[in-house]
């Protein structure tokens, strides 16, 4: 095929992949599932006819689409409200996950005749949810949860990874090399957290550093500074025998709880490109699977599926859980929301290119459970909130016609501050409050509509202004907004 040809094909399964978007945001079916299947139908088994057979090829797209979409999810992660959940977090994305192999391999063992290694592999490669089925649907969906059931269910979806590829390599080893110690297998994954964590916090830092320090001549730069330091972060983990997975999403967790030059637009760009990858992962996992080779095995993935959503899932969940003072409800909708997606079809290819007699039904098995999860999870997702009575209504960030990027040496901040009911600032003038110069009013929100300031103006209870000041200024008016009025 001609370069051109080329190109029109990979533009052509872009152009419809964002599209088929479109169909899934009003359906409330998972857009995963139209990425797979648009790269099933353009692979040969479908009327495409495009021949793809390349777990390694698939695996290094995986990886690299992954760090984008860990990144992306790390940076929109607000610190503070994770803050809360962390222990619950970093609980459920090992101990949970752990849980959720065992239960899985002994239930492959017995189901399915593999050997109690084959069915705990098997376990290990299903047992992580997946970060960009799980950011996918909660953002398009705009589903607002009671507490932090949201903040939590994100942070175990990014950051269980590094326990599913610890077990799946760990457990590989053990299949190809029955000489290996499991203390020795252990002391690496405790090997790989702390690195990660440790390179995950500084790599962050360094995107902020860089951002903030570095004056680059074109804004478009910054971007690519940012993928570069992502892939570094990536890289330099793994070399030191760390869990690179884990540092991508550290790093955009600390980089996004900071301020630095031409945020937003940082943001946006690592959004786009999370999708992009999200749209290219899918394809090409889509176009390495044979329809004709799931056929056999759907009564054995249907058997792997309904174990791993209604008994393994939910056994992790409430034993992690045990503890806590998460509800009854709360903890069956948290079950309910570990979807699997690109993660444990990317893991899967792993046995491939280990050479394991096993390794294809593994494949096909892990492909038919990740079709039946993203079908029968995600799309009753919302349902199931409203079902259980953890929904509530989602609080969406206003837009406002107006846009501010922080350069080098400028300390001042674009803030937002409400006028609260019967304080001093309520019913007042500007002219009236005597701000300081330091606190400069950029524009009024008020109800559905945006008033330039004047000093003429009076201010009314919920009332925002979109302020630029200095924290030390924006803290001393905040406080006042919040102080009563002695007149009252």
């Amino acid at each position: 095929m001609s370069f051109e040809f080329i190109l029109i094909i990979v533009a052509s399964l872009l152009l419809i992949s964002v599209l088929i978007s479109r169909v899934s945001d009003r359906f409330g079916i998972p857009a995963l599932l139209f990425f797979l299947a648009l790269g099933m139908l353009a692979g040969s088994d479908g009327p495409g006819g495009i021949y793809f057979d390349d777990p390694a090829l698939t695996q290094f797209v995986g990886i690299i689409a992954l760090n984008l979409i860990l990144f992306a999810g790390g940076l929109e992660t607000e610190w503070k409200e994770v803050r809360p959940v962390l222990k619950y977090g970093i609980i459920l994305s090992t101990l949970g996950v752990f849980i959720t192999a065992i239960v899985v391999g002994i239930i492959a063992q017995y189901l399915l005749g593999f050997s109690l290694l084959q069915g705990l592999l098997l376990g290990a490669i299903v047992s992580s949810t997946d970060a960009a089925a799980v950011f996918s649907i909660l953002r398009s969906k705009s589903l607002g949860l009671k507490g932090h059931l949201r903040q939590l269910i994100e942070l175990e979806s990014g950051s269980n990874d590094p326990m599913a590829v610890f077990l799946t390599v760990g457990i590989i080893q053990l299949l190809t090399r029955p000489d290996i110690e499991g203390t020795g297998l252990f002391g690496s994954f405790i090997l790989q957290i702390v690195i990660g964590v440790l390179c995950g916090f500084a790599f962050g830092k360094i995107i902020v550093f860089l951002a903030n320090r570095i004056q680059l001549g074109f804004e478009g730069l910054y971007p690519v500074l940012t993928l570069s330091i992502v892939f570094l972060a990536y890289s330099v983990t793994n070399t030191l025998y760390g869990n690179g997975f884990l540092a991508v999403y550290l790093a955009g967790i600390v980089a996004g709880h900071r301020d630095f030059v031409h945020r937003r637009s940082i943001i946006r760009f690592h959004d786009g490109a999370a999708w992009l990858m999200q749209i290219t992962m899918f394809l090409t996992l889509g176009l390495l699977v044979y329809p004709s080779e799931i056929i056999p095995i759907i009564s054995s993935g249907l058997l792997i599926a309904i174990a791993l959503i209604f008994l393994a899932r939910p056994i992790s969940i409430y034993l992690s859980l045990a503890f806590t003072k998460f509800s009854f409800k709360e903890k069956a909708f948290i079950s309910w929301v570990g979807l699997r997606g690109a993660v444990p079809i990317i893991l899967a290819t792993y046995p491939l290119l280990a050479g394991l007699p096993q390794a294809d039904s593994i494949f096909n098995l892990v492909f038919f459970v990740v079709l039946t999860s993203a079908l029968l999870q995600g799309a009753s997702i919302p349902h199931a909130a409203k079902w259980l009575g953890v929904d509530a209504p989602i609080v969406k960030k206003p837009i406002y016609p107006i846009e501010f990027n922080p350069v080098s040496g400028f300390k001042n901040e674009l803030k937002e501050l409400t006028i609260q009911a019967g304080s001093i600032m309520d019913g007042q003038t500007i002219v009236e409050l005597s701000l300081p110069q330091e606190f400069l009013i950029i524009l009024i929100a008020r109800e559905n509509e945006f008033i330039m300031p004047s000093g003429g103006i009076t201010l009314h209870a919920g009332d925002t202004l979109i302020s630029l000041a200095d924290k030390e200024t924006f803290v001393l008016i905040e406080n006042t907004a919040r102080s009563k009025d002695a007149n009252q």
